[in-house]
């Protein structure tokens, strides 16, 4: 009786382990899944940047964006992105551009975090995009100054 006691709770401690690597197995890949997702959300949007195109990087905005471009933060139209974006690509041509970073807040706001470089100067590039009508468009950019 004894025996067949302890073989029953140790069926149980292997079914819990198995149980357990069944969870770790899913949460890592959806983990996974979702580090995936954010890259190729950011894809598009890197090779306008790198490219320093602004009309081709607007695509990817909401109707108004928060842009910071080396300390000046303002609120715009795609329309007024797109020129004020133009005017920074023009005074800082890119020379490269990096995802170094990206993932989701809590919330499921994705974000990638960059290195964009032009001549000797480097900045750290901040997307933020949500999720509008199933299509991920950028709602905040900054370009912040090494």
């Amino acid at each position: 009786m004894i025996f067949a006691t302890f073989q029953s709770a140790n069926n149980g401690i292997i079914l819990e382990r198995n149980c357990f690597m069944k969870y770790l197995l899913l949460a890592g890949g959806l983990l996974f899944s979702l580090v995936v997702q954010a890259q190729t959300i950011f894809l598009p949007m890197r090779d306008a940047v790198k490219s320093g195109n602004s009309s081709e990087l607007v695509k990817y905005f909401n109707t108004s964006v928060d842009l910071n471009l080396e300390g000046e933060v303002n609120t715009y139209s795609k329309a007024q992105a797109e020129f004020v974006l133009r005017d920074f690509f023009k005074k800082h041509p890119p020379t490269d551009f990096t995802i170094v970073h990206s993932g989701a807040s809590k919330a499921g706001l994705q974000f990638a975090i960059g290195k964009f470089k032009s001549g000797n100067d480097s900045f750290v590039v901040l997307m933020r995009v949500r999720e509008v009508q199933k299509t991920y468009l950028i709602h905040e950019m900054s370009f912040t100054k090494e």
